[in-house]
């Protein structure tokens, strides 16, 4: 018996959400615990390991389909007789071969288990996707599975924006076959299954009818293709240049379409995204589409005022420090922070300025101090001991 887990508490959903509440929440939390962002965690490895588990069971309806009324998934199928499944503890049924059963149902009139519908043989059947015996078509086409990436940036690459070339493993349509599997000639019935498309298989006690693994409940073998041996699709190490527009930050993600995985039976190709990671600077530091920077200057510059230069991300900009400036203070410089796209417009640069104390080695530096005492003699605490 599979080990019951609640893929929808995994996943962060309610039981009936949609297909695309699912696949947002897949993304979101496939982000949140990638390994390549959290180096070292296990239990981010593993709570990410679960959660593509989970997407695994809820993106495909028919493992969605049986998870919602056994609360499990088995490539087996459903348990056997006392395993606790859907029939319940000893309610087995006892060894029937519902293929006799459903014949012997339709009164012996020389008809076909596949000619009459109805019966137990028809709905396990169409529980596990073949609906109805020897009349089977090949799997429905698929798109592509999405391939995620994380990519480091600089700062400067964020805020300039860059071009780079991307080195990613993803599956491609094969070029020999276009991604059909065959090479062409002859059809022909699957040995397998008799080209009923179906096996029988026990489970315990019970005996019930799946898709024949050789042919994919097709029932037809065809002659594979070379290159892909019948794959459709070849592993394949591919070049993608990558546009980085300017003004990102840590936690974007960038799509370019067409770039994950090749589709089945000539479907689309899945998408690559891309989450970035700024990496820090030596001294600017941003928030949201502001630049912040700390600036030391002199005791004399922020007694007296100046004008000073201050690095901004665009090069050198004047700066008018007044009279009488403190320590911390803060002043801003309009449109010199961050462009953003969304937005059309740019952030500013906040700059707080951090007073320098002068170097007291020198005698008349300590005379000078000595004077400025006793011709400045206010206590800046003054003020504190009445509020104690």
């Amino acid at each position: 018996m599979p080990e019951k887990q609640d893929y929808y508490s995994t996943l962060s959903v309610a039981r009936d959400a949609t297909a695309d509440d699912i696949r947002k929440s897949y993304r979101r939390l496939a982000r949140k615990y990638h390994p390549d962002l959290n180096p070292g965690d296990k239990s981010s490895e593993e709570r990410f390991k679960k959660v593509q588990e989970a997407y695994d069971i809820l993106s495909d309806p028919k493992k969605k389909q049986m998870f919602d009324q056994y609360g499990f998934y088995s490539e087996s199928g459903m348990p056997g007789p006392g395993a606790g499944g859907p029939q319940g503890p000893g309610m087995g049924f006892g060894g029937f071969d519902f293929g006799d059963f459903t014949s012997q149902a339709r009164g012996g009139h020389g008809r076909t288990q596949q000619e009459a519908p109805g019966g137990f043989r028809d709905i396990f059947s169409q529980f596990f996707g073949k609906g109805g015996g020897a009349n089977q078509h090949a799997p429905a086409a698929e798109r592509g599975a999405d391939l995620e990436y994380s990519l480091n940036v600089d700062f400067w690459q964020s805020i300039k924006g860059t071009q780079v070339k991307l080195n990613i493993q993803r599956n491609e349509a094969c070029g020999s076959c276009h991604g059909t599997g065959s090479a062409g000639g002859a059809v022909v019935n699957c040995p397998q299954c008799g080209g009923s498309g179906e096996v029988s298989q026990m489970a315990g006690a019970m005996r019930f009818n799946l898709s024949c693994p050789r042919c994919s409940g097709s029932g037809k073998l065809k002659n594979a293709c070379a290159t892909c041996h019948g794959d459709g699709s070849m592993h394949i190490n591919d070049s993608v240049e990558v546009r980085i527009p300017q003004g990102v930050q840590t936690g974007d993600r960038l799509r370019v379409a067409g770039k994950g995985n090749a589709g089945t039976g000539g479907a689309s190709s899945g998408d690559l995204f891309i989450t970035l990671r700024v990496e820090p600077h030596a001294f600017y530091h941003r928030e949201a589409d502001n630049i912040e920077i700390k600036l030391p200057i002199t005791v004399t510059e922020a007694g007296l005022g100046a004008k000073i230069e201050v690095p901004t991300i665009d090069g050198r900009a004047l700066l008018k420090i007044p009279q009488g400036t403190s320590n911390a203070q803060r002043f801003r410089l309009r449109e010199k922070g961050v462009f953003n796209a969304r937005k059309n417009s740019r952030g500013d640069q906040i700059v707080e300025v951090s007073i320098q104390t002068p170097n007291i080695d020198d005698e008349r530096v300590r005379e000078l101090l000595r004077k400025l005492a006793e011709l400045n003699p206010e206590d800046p605490r003054a003020s504190m001991w009445d509020k104690v």
